[in-house]
C-alpha cells in the first residue's frame, strides 16, 4: 500500500517510497511521487513502480480535494523503471505526460525492454506493464502555468540520467530533484556522468529552495545540507577511485583501503556502495585528467 502522503507546503503532498529493493511484496514502492495542486487540477511529479501503486494514488485523490478536480500533468523527473511504469494508468486517465527529449534513446533501447520483462517477471509489476512515451518532450527550462500557479521545468543532466529534470515551484521555495539527490540512502550511480552530476547539484544549491524532494527519502527542510550529501558522497567517490585508478590499484585492494565510515550507516550502502565505487573506478579510467 501507497503510505499516508505528507503535506509539505501550501500547494504539494508527498507519497514517499520505502528505503528497500524493488519486491512483489512491496510493488516496486521504492520512488517519492510529489503531487501538486493547482486552481486548473492536479500535478504529478513521477509515476511510482507499477500501475497497481497508480490506481492507488489515483483514488486517494479523491480524498485530498475536490472529488471532480482532474489530474491534468505528470512530469517525469527521469525515465528509471521505479519513477515511470505506473504511466498507463495517469495516460488512461487523461494526464498529459511531460519528460526531457532525451528520455528517447532510453525509452526505445533494449535496456529499457529487457529491464521491463525482469520486472514482471519477478513480480515487482503485472503482466501488460508496458512503456509509455511522453505526450510533450522538452528540450530547455520551461515553465508551465496551471490557474496561475508557475511550475518552472530546469534540464540538469546528463547527471543520474541524460535526461534529468527538476521542477521549481518558486510559490512554495519547492524544489523536486529527482534522483539528483537521495535522501537518508545511498545514491544508486550505475553508469551516471558524476563529474556532470556534481555540476548539477551546484546549479541546485543556487536555488532559493526552502524544501527539497528527493527521488528517494523524506522532504528535507535542510535544502542545502541535503543537496551537499549527495554531491560529497559523489565527489568522494571519484577522489577516492580516481586516485586508484591513476595509480592502477586493483579495484578490490582500493575499495578495501578506502575509510567508507561516513557513509556506511546509511541505508542500502552494503547493496549499492561496492556498485557505485566499481562503476566509477571505470568511469575515472576513462575520463581525462
Amino acid at each position: 500500500m501507497l503510505p499516508e502522503p505528507q503535506r509539505l507546503s501550501p500547494h504539494v503532498w508527498l507519497f514517499q517510497g520505502l528505503s528497500a529493493a524493488g519486491s512483489a511484496e512491496n510493488r516496486n514502492n521504492i520512488s517519492n511521487a510529489g503531487l501538486i495542486e493547482t486552481p486548473a487540477g492536479w500535478v504529478l511529479v513521477d509515476a511510482l513502480g507499477s500501475p497497481a501503486l497508480a490506481r492507488e494514488l489515483l483514488a486517494r485523490l479523491k480524498t485530498l480535494g475536490p472529488a471532480d478536480k482532474p489530474l491534468t500533468h505528470v512530469i517525469l523527473t527521469h525515465y528509471h523503471a521505479d519513477h515511470i511504469y505506473g504511466l498507463q494508468v495517469f495516460k488512461a486517465a487523461g494526464a498529459q505526460i511531460l519528460a526531457h527529449e532525451r528520455a528517447r534513446e532510453y525509452l526505445n533501447s533494449d535496456t529499457a525492454a529487457l529491464r521491463l520483462r525482469a520486472s514482471i517477471e519477478e513480480g515487482l509489476v503485472e503482466p501488460g506493464t508496458r512503456l509509455v512515451p511522453a505526450d510533450r518532450w522538452i528540450d530547455g527550462e520551461t515553465t508551465l502555468t496551471l490557474g496561475g500557479l508557475a511550475l518552472q521545468l530546469i534540464p540538469v543532466g546528463p547527471a543520474h540520467t541524460p535526461e534529468d529534470l527538476g521542477i521549481w515551484l518558486p510559490a512554495d521555495k519547492l524544489l523536486f530533484a529527482g534522483d539528483l539527490v537521495f535522501r537518508g540512502r545511498v545514491p544508486f550511480v550505475g553508469q551516471a556522468d558524476s563529474r556532470r552530476w556534481v555540476a548539477s547539484l551546484d546549479r541546485l544549491l543556487a536555488r532559493p529552495a526552502a524544501i527539497v524532494v528527493p527521488g528517494h527519502g523524506p522532504a528535507s527542510t535542510e535544502a542545502r545540507q541535503d543537496l551537499l550529501l549527495t554531491r560529497d558522497y559523489l565527489a568522494f567517490l571519484r577522489a577516492s577511485m580516481g586516485r586508484a585508478a591513476r595509480e592502477m590499484t586493483p579495484f578490490d585492494e582500493a575499495y578495501a583501503a578506502t575509510d567508507w565510515s561516513r557513509y556506511e550507516n546509511l541505508p542500502l550502502f552494503k547493496l549499492a556502495n561496492r556498485m557505485n565505487a566499481y562503476n566509477t573506478y571505470l568511469l575515472m579510467e576513462q575520463e581525462p585528467d
